[in-house]
């Protein structure tokens, strides 16, 4: 990490301790010379996410200022930047009293994620599957344990065995030409969002179990920090995945960029 701000100054240790409560939610984003791919879309999962965890209204406005002056104060115009959401005045004693939020940004080197993955499936699912919340214990020790069989990463099934999404990443599949999005409780993204809404051939919402991979083509994963094809699930080799992948790519890259300055 290069910089962390609180509200819009260097965070120190008193901003940071109430985040020790583990309760918030955020959302993570790449910026490049200072302009964000799908940047309403994060906001307005921010957005989202305090009006869910605490029933007030983010000013989205003051954040994207935050965010912009993050960067110029690391001196990274090109960054990978995580904006969290909490409140220093949050109590598990009374969760329903009103409270101001807080807003971190942590800026850090940019990513690009491009490197083929193979990964093994897991029963298992996150808490409030749709809301980017900060819980993410159980994500990391999915990875972890896929990684120390082998594996590259986790794809979680939901309680009915339907494929769901990654660790930190939504899936899309190929079958006979048509590019299928898993239709099960998951955390939509924004990187998914844009390539659903760019995509030039036939695509749809499908639920999909774990037994019909036998009929799938290709696959890639994606997030903000890129697209990457999975060169297998399970051991089931998908030859197709990395001219998938790189298709997706073709359409993100027609994608604008919005300055974080106004």
């Amino acid at each position: 990490m290069s910089l962390l701000t609180c509200n819009g100054r260097i965070a120190n240790g008193a901003d940071l301790a109430p985040a020790l409560v583990n309760y918030g939610h955020f959302s993570s984003l790449q910026v490049r010379d200072g302009a964000v791919q799908g940047l309403a879309l994060h906001l307005q999962r921010l957005a989202h996410g305090t009006e869910a965890l605490f029933g007030s209204t983010l000013d989205t406005a003051q954040v994207r200022q935050w965010m912009a002056q993050a960067l110029q104060q690391a001196g990274m115009p090109c960054a990978s930047l995580r904006v969290t959401v909490f409140s220093s005045r949050f109590s598990f004693r009374e969760p329903l009293a009103a409270v101001p939020v807080d807003v971190l940004v942590a800026v850090a080197p940019p990513v690009t994620l491009q490197a083929p993955a193979r990964v093994r499936s897991v029963r298992w699912q996150r808490e409030w599957p749709a809301l980017k919340h900060v819980g993410t214990f159980g994500l990391f020790a999915q990875r972890r344990a896929a990684m120390a069989a082998g594996f590259d990463d986790a794809l979680l099934l939901d309680a009915q065995g339907r494929l769901s999404e990654g660790t930190t990443w939504n899936l899309a599949v190929q079958r006979d030409g048509q590019l299928l999005w898993p239709q099960a409780d998951a955390l939509r993204g924004t990187t998914e969002a844009l390539l659903q809404a760019g995509w030039p051939g036939p695509s749809r919402w499908q639920a999909l179990a774990l037994d019909e991979l036998g009929s799938v083509d290709a696959a890639f994963a994606c997030n903000a920090s890129g697209i990457w094809p999975l060169a297998a699930i399970d051991g089931h080799v998908l030859a197709g995945s990395s001219a998938l992948a790189g298709q997706a790519r073709a359409v993100l890259a027609a994608v604008p960029w919005n300055p974080l300055q106004p």
